[in-house]
Formats: structure tokens, C-alpha cells, sequence
């Protein structure tokens, strides 16, 4: 029996998944129920070897290559949720479990990150694509990062909003307080905070263009005063704040750098303030980095357990006030980009050509999947230094929510 085969019929058990191979052979896979029917078409004999032996990141080359054809009107969202609803078959497989085994061995070396070149390079590689492809699909805050959904179908600019308008009410600000944001983003949050709180916002990013939309942004929406963006290393981040906050950030730092995180943290905290941390953590045991997501879109990045979380917290002796599980807020985020880029996806490839954007209809779906089923979810933490930095019951938070959406801030 051919090796792609085996391992075809191991893993594929719900749905069905019918392979035309290059040979002219066809064969089908999977009981026909409780999953999608797909039909795909390998150009080539080699891909059949390469995807058995590394399916996590060869399925994504031969779909970005043309050598792997979703047919019968398919999307590759369809093949990617047939491949999500078996996924515990393929991690059975004795040739996954072994490359697991090898990626984990080196993941400190894949995540270093090292101040400098690398961690910049990494972060540019995925946020120095030009804005203008970002805003085709992102709300118009620029937001790329999860949501905050009251209901599943609030919207994606809406639920951006009520997003900013959490994170805010949890800082519990007054005016005349000093911010540092650790990766500014597009400036959102940052601009946010200082025209609904009259505080001042020191905001870093290591993207150029991240930069500069930022600061555009902080002069068309006139708090330019109020909120200084700057390109630089959050551990090169200099002085004391009343608040520190980190959305979507901790993710890009890599292991070995958990505990110099939260001990910057504390170092730019001032004496009775706290900081709120934002990031993609995972239910599960410690692990990898997919090696499509590490190869492709987040080089260095590292989506880490709950347990090294709190592992981190307790080495750095760093009080853990509140923690927040957003389940399924990145679901249906991912969710939004994905329909609102597929319905921009002609425009796309006029931008940006047809193989990055077969990459990124296989990023958004695999993503979305992954918070669908498999163990990813979103987390927000208040970290401080002492017991009672923070509120001890959590009623203001709710409380000033309820004031920003009387007053319509956004």
C-alpha cells in the first residue's frame, strides 16, 4: 500500500475525502457522515510523499503551488474543516507523533527572538505587508486582533469596538494617568484611551508601517498630543506608568522570554498599578508551533499553555488579579475576517498575487478551525504587584462598559 494512502485511511473517519492521484487512480476516505465531502486532485507523484510526511505544512505548500486542487466546487476551508473534525487520527499517527517530537525539541530555538534583528525581522515579516491589503477586510478600526462578541452576530466592527470599550473599562482609568501599550498595532487602543480618558499613551511597535498608520491616525483623530508612537523593542521600553497594557503581543515573544516579559511588566509599573495582558492561549498541554504558521506567518511565534502562563507569573512573583477565558470571541473574529476577505479576494490577488493569497485563504480558515476545534482560545489578564492593585470585585468593570456604550464611545 502506498504511504499517503495508509495514512489517509488512518486519519480520515468522519466526512469523506475522495483523492484523484497523479497516476489516475482515485480512492475514497472516511465513513461519509458527522463531516464535509471533499474532493482534491495531486498533480504530481512527489507531493503524495512530501504530504505524508509532513501534512501540516506540505497540504499548505501543494494548495499555495497549485500541486494540491480543491475540485467539485470546493473551497479549501472545506478541506481544512474535514482535516479539523479528524484531527485527533492524524496526531495518533506514529510519523506525526515523531515530528511533534523533533519540533518541540527545537522550539526554544525557533522562538528566540533575540533583541535586535531577529525580533524585529519577525514581527515585520508579517506586519510590513501594506496596509492597504490589511483594510480590504479588517473593520474600520484596523483592529487585528479577537473581538469582544456580545452575540455571535453583533458584527465585526461592532464587536471591535465593544473590545476597546473592555479592555478600557478594565484599566479603570482617570485622566491625567500615563499608558504604556506594548505593540501599538494600527493605534487604536492607544487613540481610544486618550480621547474617551484625557490620559497620555506611549505606544511601541517594531513595524514601520504599523507606525506610520498609527501616527497618521493620532493627528486625524487630534490626540496627537496625548499619544506618542514609537518603533521599539518592548524591553527597550524606559520609564514608569499607571498602566501597562498588551494586546495580542505575548504571542510573539517566545518561550524563553516569559519571564522577562512579566518582569518588564512589573519594572514599568508604577507602585500600585497594573497591567493588562491580552493574548491566544491554549487548553492543552505545552507544545509547538504549527509548522505551516511558523514557516509562513508568524516566524518566532508561540501560542503558549496556561500552565506556562502561570508558571511565569509565579517565578516572577507577579500577582494574577483576574483571568478571562474568551472562548469563542476569536471564532467568530476569524470568522468575520475570513468572509469579508474571500469577499474581497479579487482585489487581493490584484494586490498581491495569486499565491499569497491561496497562503492566506489557508492561514484565515486553519486559524478559524483552530479555535473552532481544536484547544486555542483567548485569554485577558490583570497582573500587579500587590493583592489589592486591583479591585478586588469586578462590578466596575461591567459598570463602565454600561457608560462608555450610554455615551456611544468609540
Amino acid at each position: 500500500m502506498r504511504l499517503l494512502p495508509h495514512l489517509l485511511q488512518r486519519f480520515v473517519q468522519k466526512g469523506r475525502l475522495t483523492v484523484a492521484f497523479a497516476d489516475g487512480s482515485r480512492q475514497s476516505f472516511g465513513s461519509g457522515v458527522d463531516g464535509p465531502i471533499v474532493a482534491i486532485r495531486l498533480t504530481d507523484k512527489a507531493v503524495e510523499r512530501e504530504i505524508f510526511l509532513n501534512p501540516e505544512l506540505k497540504v499548505a505548500e501543494a494548495y499555495m503551488d497549485g500541486r494540491l486542487v480543491v475540485e467539485d466546487g470546493g473551497k479549501v476551508f472545506d478541506l481544512l474543516l474535514l482535516f479539523s473534525v479528524n484531527r485527533s487520527g492524524l496526531a495518533a499517527h506514529p510519523v506525526q507523533k515523531a515530528l511533534r517530537a523533533v519540533w518541540k525539541k527545537f522550539r526554544r530555538r525557533q522562538q528566540s527572538n533575540k533583541l535586535g534583528g531577529e525580533a524585529s525581522s519577525n514581527i515585520r515579516y508579517h506586519y510590513d505587508i501594506p496596509p492597504k491589503f490589511y483594510r480590504l477586510w479588517l473593520d474600520e478600526t484596523m483592529t487585528y486582533s479577537c473581538a469582544y462578541y456580545t452575540s455571535p452576530d453583533v458584527g465585526l466592527h461592532q464587536a471591535q469596538i465593544d473590545k476597546l470599550r473592555h479592555i478600557a473599562a478594565k484599566l479603570k482609568l482617570e485622566p491625567g494617568m500615563h499608558i504604556a501599550e506594548i505593540g501599538s498595532g494600527w493605534g487604536a487602543l492607544g487613540t481610544f484611551l486618550a480621547r474617551n480618558y484625557d490620559v497620555k499613551v506611549t505606544s511601541v511597535t517594531l513595524s514601520p508601517e504599523q507606525l506610520a498608520v498609527a501616527r497618521e491616525r493620532a493627528i486625524a483623530e487630534g490626540v496627537a498630543d496625548k499619544v506618542t508612537f514609537l518603533e521599539k523593542d518592548y524591553r527597550e521600553l524606559e520609564g514608569t506608568y499607571d498602566r501597562v497594557v498588551s494586546i495580542a503581543m505575548m504571542e510573539a515573544i517566545g518561550i524563553d522570554n516569559f519571564d522577562n516579559y512579566f518582569s518588564g511588566i512589573k519594572k514599568l509599573t508604577k507602585p500600585g498599578g497594573f497591567a493588562l495582558v491580552h493574548c491566544i492561549g491554549r487548553m492543552s498541554p505545552p507544545g509547538t508551533t504549527a509548522p505551516f504558521i511558523r514557516k509562513y506567518i508568524f516566524p518566532g511565534g508561540y501560542v503558549p499553555a496556561m500552565s506556562e502562563v502561570f508558571a511565569s507569573l509565579e517565578r516572577t512573583g507577579t500577582w494574577c488579579a483576574d483571568c478571562e477565558s474568551l472562548r469563542l470571541h476569536y471564532y467568530w473574529t476569524i470568522r468575520d475576517w475570513r468572509l469579508a476577505y474571500e469577499a474581497k479576494r479579487a482585489e487581493s490577488v490584484e494586490m498581491m498575487g495569486e499565491r499569497f493569497c491561496r497562503m492566506w485563504d489557508f492561514y484565515l480558515a486553519s486559524v478559524e478551525l483552530g479555535f473552532l476545534h481544536g484547544s486555542n482560545f483567548v485569554f485577558q489578564i490583570l497582573i500587579s504587584d500587590k493583592r489589592d492593585d486591583v479591585p478586588v470585585i469586578r462590578d466596575y468593570i461591567v459598570d463602565e462598559e454600561r457608560r462608555l456604550a450610554s455615551i456611544g464611545a468609540v
